[in-house]
């Protein structure tokens, strides 16, 4: 039997995000929803690395904080793919595949080297919006999940371009769908799972399989 067709929509803090998996062939369908939680809370400053790297150069070098850099980020890809790959393996069992993933970003600007990140509150900030969403992007790849990078400011235009009249219309469901579904169904879930949706109606216009 042909599988089913299905995305995943995500949307990162610092230190957890929001998980969407949709199914969307003539309606909204919300396969699975979860809070993923990425860090160790074993590790100190693991929640905001970059603020914890600034506020411990006086004790750390700059190559040792490049070391606790490159372990928080192991780390977080590690739990990272473990939840993706849990809500791969529950969707599949049910007949789905997931063909893509949509991760909800920010500015998506490319960043300075390391001392001037932690130079910069701002860059700080800016770092650690990416290294959370870095850390979900490289798990699905790792599992083999295209990955489409989305910016949040961005998300809407995209959806009436790529679902046309029907955007409002979807939009509208996924807006009501935590009355169905129960909550939570937060601005994340339902950006996430509005980026899910418009991934599956770009790559069903492009006749992916």
């Amino acid at each position: 039997m042909r599988e089913k067709r299905a995305a995943m929509g995500i949307q990162m803090h610092s230190g957890w995000g929001v998980l969407i998996v949709v199914s969307f062939p003539n309606r909204v369908e919300v396969l699975d929803r979860r809070r993923v939680i990425v860090i160790d809370p074993a590790m100190r400053g693991a929640k905001q690395p970059y603020h914890h790297a600034r506020t411990q150069l006086e004790e750390m070098n700059l190559e040792e904080a490049e070391r606790y850099l490159e372990n928080c980020s192991a780390t977080c890809e590690q739990l990272s793919m473990e939840a993706v790959e849990e809500a791969v393996v529950g969707v599949r069992g049910r007949g789905y595949q997931i063909v893509g993933s949509a991760i909800l970003e920010g500015a998506g600007r490319p960043l300075p080297s390391l001392p001037q990140i932690l130079a910069s509150h701002p860059l700080i900030h800016t770092a650690e919006g990416e290294f959370f969403s870095r850390s979900a992007r490289k798990a699905c790849e790792r599992l083999n999940i295209p990955v489409t990078a989305i910016r949040r400011r961005d998300l809407e235009e995209l959806a009436k371009t790529t679902l046309g009249r029907a955007a409002a219309q979807v939009k509208s469901t996924i807006g009501t769908l935590g009355k169905s579904i129960g909550p939570p169904w937060t601005a994340d879930h339902k950006g996430a799972a509005l980026a899910a949706v418009t991934l599956l109606a770009k790559n069903r216009s492009r006749h992916f399989v």
